[in-house]
């Protein structure tokens, strides 16, 4: 994984310039998040959220 993602930095580095070095990164680290959020319970209370508005 950290292969993956240096080499996707280090790609939008050199063909975009520093400005998409830093997007990639933090967008990098927004689907880091959510993807922690979701593995932790996040999925089950969203679909408790849309279930309590369907009532």
């Amino acid at each position: 994984m950290g292969l993956s993602a240096g080499m996707a930095l280090g790609f939008a580095a050199y063909f975009g310039g520093f400005a998409a070095f830093l997007l990639v990164g933090a967008l990098g680290g927004v689907g880091l998040f959510l993807g922690g959020w979701a593995e932790r319970d996040g999925i089950d209370r969203l679909r408790d959220l849309v279930e309590r508005g369907r009532r």
